[in-house]
């Protein structure tokens, strides 16, 4: 049976044709799953062979042997590294172009705004994160899904044997590339607060006097303390925890935390809504019970922290992680100013209904200042 729309364009031939592509796609769609890996061991072989920052040095796009030419090695595979960079072509991760017709010579390869991440000494660079997130060391724990499912706990201690952190303070070699992917913005006139064995080996910069401790234990004051990618490490309960220390080392009037993280938006539709379902699969494989958080689930947490008042606002148009900025200003100076407006407003309408004549002896005082209390109530809240 043949389905036509209203101007005749066939629908659909048959409800048999509909399964079988419908099957057909889904087969697809399970093989390029299976296989999803090649996209991140062929991008961490880029990373490593610092193919994006050769052909960056030339300043133009360049040929394979002159890639091959630089890689650090006294025999690279050509035939090998034309396959891997064929797959990367596809993936958009790099540009592939014929030669001019005149010269008749070798394909030609450039840069992307992808490949562009991938340069080692750009100011921003996702390659530390790369080679961090493929070590053998980070990709176990994923294979513990399953048994996490069944068993509860944590998958990096199903691998490892202990918590990534632990790890960390035992390996040095891992501690270092873990470091290099988390690596900390720079901040004038702050201080970087962090556990003993990473501000060891952290480099210095002017301005940056670097902090051991445990942020469990406590934090040392300062007049704001700026958090990136550090919450969806934590459970609830440890978070929490983290809150009430940053509560304690704050001022009271003026104290704020900046968070900068992820909030997952049921109903979005920017570029980075899968990679945030990603990042909270990747936090079920390497932290300590963390979660990537809805803004009611972020409300709640800060909340119950001593941060009742927050904002979020978007870093670009569309990025990633998000800014949470929120202050723990007091409740009681709220509740004044409501218990302060409700009695103003109460003898307000008391003159209305008891005299009229009082109406305009004390409009010219109490209305102005009901609104004005209302203002900032509302500016407080």
């Amino acid at each position: 049976m043949v389905s036509r729309s209203a101007n005749g364009d066939v629908l659909k031939v048959s409800s048999e044709v509909d399964e079988a592509e419908l099957m057909l796609q889904g087969q697809a769609n399970i093989w390029r799953r299976m296989f999803a890996f090649a996209d991140s061991m062929t991008l961490k072989c880029a990373v490593e062979l610092r193919i994006a920052d050769i052909i960056h040095s030339h300043a133009r796009p360049i040929t394979l042997s002159q890639i091959a030419t630089c890689i650090d090695s006294p025999s690279p595979d050509i035939a090998c590294l034309a396959r891997i960079m064929r797959f990367l072509v596809r993936a958009k991760i790099f540009t592939a172009a014929p030669p001019p017709q005149s010269d008749g010579g070798e394909t030609l390869y450039g840069l992307t705004p992808s490949s562009k991440w991938l340069l080692h000494d750009a100011e921003l660079s996702l390659a530390p994160m790369v080679l961090m997130e493929n070590h053998p060391s980070l990709m176990a724990p994923w294979h513990c899904f399953g048994t996490c499912v069944k068993e509860g706990g944590i998958a990096f201690e199903k691998a490892h044997g202990s918590q990534i952190w632990d790890l960390a303070s035992e390996n040095p070699e891992f501690n270092k590339l873990f470091n290099d992917g988390m690596a900390r913005i720079r901040i004038s006139r702050a201080f970087n607060f962090d556990l003993p064995h990473v501000v060891a080996s952290a480099p210095a910069y002017e301005g940056v006097s670097h902090v051991g401790g445990d942020m469990f234990e406590s934090i040392p004051n300062a007049d704001a303390i700026f958090m990136k990618w550090i919450m969806h490490d934590w459970s609830d309960e440890d978070c929490i925890k983290i809150f009430k220390n940053c509560r304690k080392a704050l001022p009271e009037k003026t104290g704020k935390i900046i968070i900068v993280d992820g909030v997952i938006r049921e109903d979005s539709d920017d570029p980075f809504d899968k990679t945030r379902l990603v990042f909270d699969l990747l936090m079920i494989a390497h932290s300590s019970n963390g979660k990537e958080r809805s803004e009611v689930e972020w409300k709640k947490v800060l909340e119950e922290g001593g941060f009742p008042r927050y904002r979020i606002m978007e870093i670009s148009i569309s990025s990633l992680p998000v800014i949470i900025e929120s202050s723990h200003a007091s409740h009681v100076m709220s509740i004044l100013f409501v218990i302060l407006y409700l009695l103003i407003l109460t003898i307000w309408i008391c003159s209305i209904c008891r005299d009229t004549k009082i109406i305009f002896r004390y409009s010219h005082f109490w209305a102005p200042t009901h609104v004005g209390y209302f203002f900032v109530w509302t500016v407080w809240y």
